[in-house]
């Protein structure tokens, strides 16, 4: 007995796992877990009984939490527009465009991969759209069996970490962070993997062109009547749209002290990017409607095609996450301003019926309940864990190992990576990332820095053979069977698990790169995000007291004033402090003065 009470916390995590194992749903295995070793903790007198009773208001405390609003708004965003088409239209148009380059269609893929996790943010949504749509393709051409499916599998991936990716609203909750300063933070990692992946096919359309051919003249459809590609017009309406938005930004203050009517000097930068973005791309796209209005035959086919599939879904982006970096929504606003403007695109595109509302809402309430279920197993079980000074036999075994800062993150990632083979994203947030947060504040590790990395090693659970989930969408969706091409009328061989396993493994090295990348460099992630404001308590406090000192005392009237009034000697109204010796106001000048930005 007096072993179970002195190791009751390691017990108790050993206990989870073998819950865990037994095979039962993980967020009833918690709960299960919390509660049985509740009562045996209140019997063996390890804590009080009252413990218990606190468990009902960390259960409405989930309930009050707005910031959890945002999985169900954003979730039914990707789903609307996942179904309303705007992936199989992104495919096809930026696969016309890179299609003629050896790797173009890989290239599309990343590229969609990309967009779709800008919008949709549910990995499951995007592998399964890319499989069924992209597979066929890619395989009708003579791409590599192999680098066709791990293609595939890691640009679905990518919901994972580019925002508005659902993990990344968990990790900013159990953290105790700012959803905005961790989409922030996660910004650039995101594209940076992004941008290996495409290095990657890059590589290979150079040393082995014939696992990546580029796309048949016969399959470019959005050609000119003359032939050609069309892509002058494409250009030049690109390079018209930068140039017009690099100018913007450049003259921000300038556009403000206009509209303002007073001089501004000062205009952040991501409010530059997001302003000048969007009027960018708002601009390509009344070019476009005015030339296809007009019949000015000023653009191609394949730049109108691109102008009008592309640009809806990036103005989408602008408007949920520009809102959001710039503070003028909380991220369940920016959610329900996305679900809206998915709702309105798909109504605009004419696939929106109530048959597709239906399934999105039914299939984005399973996903809410799936995560709050979880969130309130996890409650349970933490609520008697830390009752057990669970956190403390954490911090004590986690701060003493060599290496401090880094020794830690390398311990927390390798960890992670390896129970990443048997728990998703949301288990490991809400089992794992609460007992390590605590250890990596205490080193002092920035708190978004350790989310977003997390967040990046994370994406291996979907990745690593065999157990990855991205794996076992695409495994879902990819042929078991020989069959018959639509378009060439060929007898194709199916894609085999192996096959699946075997594309997989260069794209978690790459992530497993990024993650030294991001311990290497941790101003990948900080270097994005506002710095804090710093004070000098004891100069603040001097600056106080001087100013104190000089205002003069209200209680300060002429004597004979006040006995010749034969009143009390209290100064009228009028003569107390004046508002300039406010001490109030000369404290917040104060603290204006001490303000580091």
């Amino acid at each position: 007995m007096e072993f179970l009470i002195t190791n009751f916390a390691p017990i108790m995590f050993v206990g989870l796992i073998l819950f865990l194992l037994l095979g039962f749903p993980v967020a009833f295995s918690l709960g299960a877990c919390g509660l049985f070793f509740g009562l045996v903790g209140i019997e063996t007198g390890v804590f009080p009984a009252s413990v218990i009773a606190w468990l009902p208001q960390r259960l409405i405390g989930i309930m009050a939490n707005d910031t959890l609003l945002a999985v169900p708004f954003f979730t039914l965003m990707g789903l609307v527009l996942e179904r309303s088409g705007m992936a199989e239209d992104l495919l096809d148009t930026i696969g016309q465009v890179f299609g003629p380059l050896r790797g173009g269609l890989a290239i599309a893929v990343i590229l969609v991969g990309a967009l779709l996790a800008a919008t949709t943010g549910v990995v499951a949504a995007s592998v399964i759209s890319m499989g069924l749509i992209s597979l066929p393709i890619m395989l009708r051409y003579g791409y590599d069996r192999p680098l066709t499916a791990g293609v595939i599998a890691a640009s679905g991936t990518l919901a994972q970490i580019i925002p508005p990716s659902l993990v990344l609203i968990i990790m900013a909750d159990q953290l105790g962070r700012s959803v905005g300063d961790m989409y922030k933070g996660a910004f650039l990692p995101g594209f940076m993997l992004m941008g290996m992946y495409v290095a990657y096919v890059v590589f290979l359309a150079f040393f082995k062109p014939d696992r990546v051919p580029a796309l048949p003249l016969e399959a470019r459809t959005f050609r000119q009547p003359d032939g050609s590609g069309g892509y002058g017009s494409l250009v030049a309406l690109t390079a018209l749209t930068a140039a017009v938005s690099i100018f913007l930004a450049k003259h921000m203050e300038a556009v403000h002290t206009w509209l303002e009517g007073e001089e501004v000097t000062f205009v952040a930068t991501d409010e530059k990017v997001v302003v000048a973005m969007c009027a960018g791309v708002f601009l390509a796209l009344v070019i476009a409607l005015v030339n296809k209005g007009a019949k000015l035959g000023l653009l191609s086919r394949l730049a109108e095609r691109v102008t009008f599939v592309l640009i809806p879904p990036l103005l989408l982006i602008f408007l949920v996450l520009g809102t959001i970096f710039l503070g003028v929504a909380t991220p369940t606003e920016g959610g329900a301003m996305g679900a809206m403007g998915a709702l309105i695109m798909g109504w605009a595109r004419g696939r929106l019926d109530m048959k597709l509302l239906k399934q999105s809402l039914a299939s984005t309430t399973r996903l809410s309940s799936f995560v709050m279920f979880i969130l309130i197993g996890a409650t349970v079980f933490s609520l008697v864990f830390q009752a057990a000074d669970g956190p403390k036999w954490v911090e004590h075994l986690l701060t003493d190992l060599p290496g401090g800062q880094i020794g830690f993150l390398i311990l927390v990632n390798v960890l992670i990576f390896f129970l990443a083979f048997f728990l998703d994203y949301f288990e490991l947030s809400f089992i794992v990332v609460p007992l390590l947060a605590p250890v990596a504040n205490k080193l002092g590790i920035d708190l978004i820095w350790f989310g977003v990395l997390l967040a990046v090693n994370m994406q291996t659970s979907f990745m690593h053979p065999p157990f990855g989930f991205a794996l076992f969408y695409l495994r879902s969706v990819a042929p078991e069977k020989p069959y018959l091409d639509r378009v060439t009328k060929k007898i194709m061989e199916p894609v085999t698990t192996m096959q699946i396993y075997k594309g997989a493994i260069p794209f978690v090295l790459i992530q497993i790169a990024m993650v030294g990348l991001l311990i290497a460099f941790p101003q990948l992630v900080t270097g994005s995000l506002d710095e804090k404001a710093v004070y000098n308590l004891e100069s603040v406090g001097q600056q106080m007291r001087d100013t104190l000192a000089d205002t003069a005392n209200p209680y300060d009237a002429a004597p004979e004033t006040s006995e010749a009034a034969g009143s009390s000697p209290v100064a009228p109204e009028s003569q107390s402090a004046a508002p300039e010796d406010d001490p109030m106001k000369a404290m917040q000048d104060a603290l204006k003065g001490q303000g580091k930005k």
